[in-house]
């Protein structure tokens, strides 16, 4: 089940009524990770972009579901990387980037299974 995000401020992001102090991915069972940043930090010298092993790693976290919602940090600042994008248009996976504080409304409304990863400084 899909867990409900309550909001988020700089630096934390509240799920389910636990406020995590660092970025996520939530899973579609409503796990809730610490994201990998290691794996786009280790291409691109930062996490603000969004490597394709990352995406790899995130899309094998929600195996078969086809809709990947980022938030892209307070300010927005967070992308997906031309081959990130292209590993997920390959598998069919829709992509929502937003900033955060934005995401979190389609988070909470969409219907189905999705994977989320959040970006919560800026």
């Amino acid at each position: 089940m899909k867990p409900h995000i309550e909001g988020t401020a700089f630096g934390s992001i509240t799920v389910k009524g636990t406020v995590f102090k660092h970025d996520v991915i939530i899973r579609p069972d409503g796990q809730v990770k610490k994201r990998k940043k290691k794996l786009s930090r280790a291409v691109y010298g930062t996490s603000h972009t969004i490597s394709r092993q990352e995406a790899r790693y995130t899309f094998k976290q929600a195996a078969g579901v086809r809709r990947l919602i980022v938030g892209s940090g307070q300010d927005g600042n967070v992308e997906l990387s031309p081959e990130a994008a292209a590993y997920l248009k390959q598998r069919k996976c829709r992509v929502v980037l937003l900033p955060t504080p934005k995401v979190i409304n389609v988070w909470n409304r969409t219907k189905g299974t999705a994977v989320g990863l959040f970006h919560v400084t800026c």
